[in-house]
């Protein structure tokens, strides 16, 4: 199976912390992780900006396509052989529009923790 990108911001330490505890899962292997706040420009790729990048969670699936917001997060769990379930109950009805709206309103919230950079 072709790698997963995450793109995540490593000035966020909650977002730090749980791209560390994702790198220590079983599948980890299959994620490539790129700390957007401090990678060089043409590691996001031509199609994203590091400021979106550092806007909400992004992953590249392996043909390219860019996801974002919670639907990133379900990206990384289908990879995860742990998390899994997460990414089965993400086709539950509903969810994934309450998700998204519980991403967005933690992102609100990211900005006072986000270390400047």
């Amino acid at each position: 199976m072709e790698k997963l990108t995450v793109y995540y911001d490593g000035a966020c330490p909650l977002c730090a912390r749980e791209v560390a505890a994702y790198r220590r899962l079983p599948g980890a292997q299959g994620l490539e992780f790129i700390d957007a706040s401090s990678c060089p420009a043409e590691a996001l790729g031509p199609d994203l900006s590091r400021p979106i990048a550092l806007s909400a969670m992004h992953v590249r699936r392996p043909d390219g396509t860019l996801v974002s917001g919670a639907r990133a997060f379900a990206e990384i769990w289908q990879r995860l052989p742990g998390l899994r379930w997460l990414a089965l109950l993400w086709h539950a009805p509903g969810l994934p529009w309450l998700a998204e709206l519980a991403y967005r309103a933690f992102l609100r919230l990211r900005r006072a923790w986000r270390r400047p950079g």
